[in-house]
């Protein structure tokens, strides 16, 4: 019988980010897990291998910490966590595997193809908005405006109220900034503001159905089951935050890349059949969401090791992409490379992003036609990111200069 041991007993590396780059931060972690599959952290133990970040999240014993993060953050009794319906980011067993179960048809890969041709007319209309020969922050003129119309057309929202989706979106995400503290008020002022919105808009589609998500979700039926208001107010929410600050992140990470690498770019241009290889690539490089982490709502006994019951488990996704028991040359940005292990930054398990073909394809048409339309594509300064703290990240600047020719 083998006998597991408590974590806290362990001689683990220690792991201390804070102040770290980017890059020093991999490099650190890297250094970690040279010596150990786990590492102390600021919060609990991060593991350091690729199959241990699966492996975890897999494990249906280890709960998300998104309900923990007030908590973290030093909030005490705010009332924020009373506020709040509980999201289906956050739920486990058999809440979360029903509403999976009944939403999942909505957001199929077949799903998010009948609104490729939406997509291609959104990012045609944002290159036809900017001068075919100049240049500017990439963010600003492309990144920012892309998801909304497109969340907007999903929802059944009226595509003229994308800029009110843009700011309850960026001011819902700051929840995951590290500086709830000061953050709070506009965090909640913005979910009230969603949720008028979105109950109000429940109320038609229940009277007058659509071609939409929304009422597709209304709709919805297995064996009497049906989602109830609070459950679709819950649900378009978390399409907005699942479906907005990523993509508009991972496609300025994405494009920061190929900015950086021209000769990539220069592949894509002459291959655009690689634009689905390249948004793999990208995420793998250069994910928007570095990291997530899980609490073990139980004992959990894993390779010998013994997580007690509300143990804090770090998964740094960005390492687990760069893991060189998995990725041949992992710190090279390429294209064209044949990875035969999956990116880890859509997650893994019962809590794998739901809108991950969604995201896929607006990455996918956005990079295609960006490549068709502008063949040149460069820097034309430094790229400011945003503060490593920040839960979804990305350039918050990204000066480049294009042309059509």
């Amino acid at each position: 019988m083998t006998i597991s041991t408590d974590v806290t007993a362990l001689d683990l590396p220690d792991l201390t980010l804070v102040g770290l780059d980017r890059d020093q931060q991999l490099a650190a972690i890297a250094d970690a897990r040279t010596q150990h599959w786990l590492a102390k952290t600021m919060f609990g133990v991060a593991v350091t291998h690729y199959d241990d970040a699966v492996a975890v999240l897999r494990d249906r014993r280890f709960h998300s910490a998104l309900s923990l993060i007030p908590e973290l953050q030093g909030i005490g009794d705010s009332g924020f966590e009373t506020s709040r319906r509980q999201s289906i980011l956050s739920m486990e067993g058999e809440p979360h595997a029903r509403l999976r179960r009944l939403v999942a048809k909505a957001f199929t890969p077949m799903a998010a193809d009948a609104l490729r041709p939406f997509m291609r007319s959104v990012i045609n209309d944002l290159i036809d908005s900017v001068d075919p020969l100049g240049g500017g922050d990439f963010v600003e003129a492309i990144c920012e405006p892309y998801p909304i119309p497109i969340i907007c057309e999903l929802l059944g929202a009226p595509p003229q109220d994308w800029r009110l989706f843009s700011d309850w979106a960026t001011n819902i995400f700051k929840i995951f900034n590290g500086t709830l503290a000061e953050d709070l008020p506009a965090v909640q002022q913005a979910g009230k503001e969603l949720e008028q919105y979105v109950t109000a808009m429940i109320e038609r589609r229940r009277n007058d159905p659509a071609d939409d998500l929304l009422s597709t979700m209304i709709a919805i039926e297995e064996a009497g089951d049906r989602l109830s208001t609070d459950e679709l107010i819950m649900m378009a929410e978390a399409v907005l935050m699942a479906g907005t600050d990523t993509t508009r992140n991972q496609l300025a990470c994405t494009m920061a890349l190929f900015a950086t690498h021209p000769q990539q770019w220069a592949v894509l241009v002459d291959r655009p059949e690689l634009a689905s290889k390249a948004v793999e690539e990208s995420m793998r490089y250069l994910g928007a969401v570095r990291g997530t982490m899980r609490v073990a709502s139980e004992p959990v006994e894993m390779r010998g090791v013994l997580f007690p019951q509300g143990t804090l488990v770090n998964i740094p996704l960005a390492s687990a992409n760069r893991d060189d028991d998995h990725f041949d040359t992992p710190n090279v940005f390429d294209i064209t490379a044949e990875r035969t292990s999956v990116q880890m930054t859509f997650g893994s398990g019962v809590h794998y992003c739901l809108g991950a073909a969604l995201a896929r394809a607006e990455l996918q048409e956005a990079l295609a036609l960006l490549a068709e339309r502008w063949p040149i594509f460069a820097l034309a300064g430094d790229i400011e990111w945003k503060p490593e703290t920040f839960g979804i990240w990305g350039p918050a600047k990204l000066p480049v200069r294009w042309t059509n020719s």
